[in-house]
């Protein structure tokens, strides 16, 4: 089975997708978003991620736990799995994810795999930033990202 629902976040409307029992996608939702920010489903799989993403959002949830199944390479599935390891609050280097996956000057691939991330937030692709710490590169753009860490690091402010 199939649903989706949308979200009204601090950085946007998010749509988010479930199939077979588990989130598939997460991302900003790119239409115009008037009269479907409150839209919800009949899935209480979307329900319940929608309200972790209610704490999150309120600095109340550091970690998320919902079934997730993005559909992506074996090298993606790698450094996605890699990015769920960033603590909440810390950020690490595109360097640093290519070498925990085994294959230290795939720096590029690493920023290829997080632009592909089908499941934003929850997979923490927001906290990879450069080694000089430069933050670049966000599917929903650098200040939703810089919002995301400052939120992180407890620092509120509006987009």
């Amino acid at each position: 089975m199939e649903a989706k629902c949308f979200y009204q976040s601090p950085i946007g409307v998010l749509c988010i997708r479930e199939e077979n029992g588990k989130i598939t996608n997460l991302n900003l939702y790119q239409k115009e978003a008037d009269n479907i920010c409150e839209q919800r489903s009949d899935s209480i799989l979307l329900d319940e991620a929608c309200r972790q993403l209610d704490e999150y959002f309120q600095g109340k949830r550091r970690q998320f736990d919902l079934p997730l199944c993005g559909a992506g390479t074996a090298f993606q599935q790698r450094v996605w799995n890699e990015l769920q390891k960033i603590p909440y609050g810390e950020t690490r280097s595109y360097e640093d994810i290519a070498a925990a996956v085994g294959n230290p000057k795939a720096q590029r691939a690493v920023g290829q795999a997080n632009n592909r991330n089908p499941i934003m937030i929850m997979v923490p692709c927001h906290r990879v930033i450069h080694k000089n710490g430069d933050i670049s590169g966000y599917a929903c753009g650098i200040e939703a990202k810089r919002y995301l860490l400052e939120l992180e690091a407890g620092v509120s402010r509006a987009v």
